[in-house]
């Protein structure tokens, strides 16, 4: 038994979920989102909220029915209140700045690097050194994090580079004499 899988979806107010066959719809003050479950499990609305449970005992089908609840609760967090991931920058001389549609990137290297903000997805930089990355798509957001955390990612020695706001860099010792 799946203990994510059992429990229902609580719908907020101001949040409206349409179920047609394994397509489920939801809408809410930020946007709507959309996405197709897989053929493994029964997704149904009832008086507590949206139910997902599988269609037979395999081990396929329970493998689905939690991951299934769980694309369903943040696509209903995600059209409610959003998602939003920090970044911070380490590093003598690396900044961050929003301009137009893209993020420039000062990093170190010869160049400046321009990140095109992809729809959907807005970016801020309330610091130099901070990058927060919001939007409605939990997915979507963590992808666009990761992107840009993989131009300079936090080394071992002296910390410099791009890192989450919750990341714990593992410092080494560096040479002795």
């Amino acid at each position: 038994m799946s203990r994510i899988g059992k429990k229902p979806v609580e719908i907020p107010s101001g949040v409206t979920v349409s179920i047609d066959g394994q397509t489920v719809k939801v809408k809410g003050p930020k946007g709507e989102l959309q996405t197709a479950l897989v053929e493994h499990v029964n997704v149904s609305q009832g008086e507590a909220g949206i139910v997902v449970e599988p269609r037979d005992e395999t081990k396929v089908s329970r493998s689905a029915w939690g991951l299934s609840r769980t694309l369903v609760a943040n696509m209903v967090t995600g059209v409610s209140e959003g998602f939003t991931k920090t970044l911070e920058i380490n590093g003598v001389g690396y900044r961050a700045a929003v301009q137009g549609n893209g993020l420039q990137l000062n990093l170190g290297y010869s160049h400046d690097v321009i990140y095109d903000i992809p729809d959907g997805i807005t970016i801020t930089t309330p610091k130099p050194t901070e990058i927060v990355v919001a939007g409605i798509d939990k997915q979507r957001v963590g992808q666009v994090a990761a992107e840009i955390r993989a131009w300079r990612r936090p080394e071992p020695y002296k910390g410099k580079g791009i890192k989450y706001a919750d990341e714990y860099i593992f410092r080494k010792e560096g040479k002795k004499k």
